[in-house]
């Protein structure tokens, strides 16, 4: 078969067939009486396994290496692939994630645009303090978009660039909670608590409503923050995770404040007493636990938190009892 035919039924064009015959990788079998390359079957079938080793990303001298040594494994020349795919991969996501960030920030011309890509070189630096200052004093007055930030905040592990993007994030409203809520989902513990502090700061029913879900997180750390944060906003679904802080003992101080404040809500209040009436009850012979538990009673304005308090002065447990007495004498 002719070169031409080949090309056409292989899809490689008859340039690189030349290519292929002069680097020796393949060459026809024969030539026609007038010096035409001429290809058997065995060739085409060779062509097609250079053009499927081309295919996983081999260079062309890779590909010789592989077909010419019978006895060569594929395996490691296969994990250089996948290590260098994904590393290619990486740097278009970025790429991908630069050109967006340009797009959303809609610059008037070329120089506009150079001022945001100088300003997520700022972000992307190593040095925290570089970082920081993109954050706080953007290049040209360029605002950082807040899917940027989002991003940023979300890798960041420095508290003080951590908090300047947060700052950053919670001026922005509720752009860039979607974003940010994305976190919560990555399966890294420090993404999560990243994300549910980001949150916190952030207003609109979309970042209540991410906090809400965080609730639900496997992360201790990152429920505690995301029902202080709801508490603080008056919502009711972060009273069961807040009187479990008090249980436990994670965060409680501020766990029974937001109890507290939440009380403040008379739809709230006879909830939250009988959720604690109802811990007590659940651990007697827990002093620690029992004190916490009184500790929060004691912060609960209203009538009931009061006559609860009024019959566990004369509790078993000497400290409960001085808890409540200490409370009495408050009124």
């Amino acid at each position: 078969m002719l070169i031409g035919e080949v090309a056409r039924r292989s899809g490689v064009s008859a340039r690189m067939l030349r290519h292929y015959d002069s680097l020796g990788l393949v060459r026809p079998t024969g030539r026609t009486v007038g010096g035409y390359r001429e290809y058997s079957a065995e060739d085409i079938r060779r062509i097609l396994h250079v053009e499927g080793l081309r295919s996983l990303g081999l260079s062309l001298r890779e590909v010789g290496r592989a077909l010419a040594d019978p006895d060569f494994a594929p395996s490691a020349l296969v994990g250089d692939l996948i290590r260098r795919t994904e590393d290619r991969v990486r740097r278009e996501r970025e790429l991908l994630e630069r050109l967006r960030a340009i797009d959303a920030s809609a610059p008037a011309g070329w120089e506009g645009v150079l001022r945001i890509v100088e300003l997520l070189h700022g972000l992307g630096s190593p040095s925290a303090a570089r970082r920081q200052q993109a954050v706080l004093a953007p290049v040209g007055g360029v605002p950082v978009p807040a899917d940027v930030l989002a991003r940023a905040v979300l890798a960041e592990s420095d508290p003080n660039v951590a908090g300047a993007l947060r700052w950053a994030l919670a001026r922005a409203g509720d752009e860039g909670v979607a974003s940010v809520a994305s976190g919560l989902a990555s399966g890294d513990v420090d993404v999560e608590r990243r994300a549910v502090r980001a949150l916190s700061g952030m207003s609109g029913d979309r970042a209540t409503a991410a906090l809400a879900d965080a609730l639900g997180s496997g992360d201790v750390t990152v429920r505690a923050l995301a029902a202080l944060a709801l508490g603080r906003r008056g919502e009711s679904a972060a009273v069961p995770t807040l009187v479990g802080m008090v249980v436990v003992g994670t965060n409680d101080v501020e766990a029974a404040e937001v109890l507290g404040s939440l009380s403040r809500n008379p739809e709230c209040a006879g909830w939250i007493v009988d959720a604690l009436v109802a811990a007590l009850a659940a651990h007697t012979g827990e002093p620690a636990v029992r004190s916490r538990l009184a500790q929060a009673l004691a912060e609960l304005p209203g009538s009931r938190a009061r006559d609860v308090l009024g019959r566990l002065v004369h509790d078993g447990d000497r400290a409960v009892a001085a808890i409540a007495r200490a409370a009495a004498r408050q009124e």
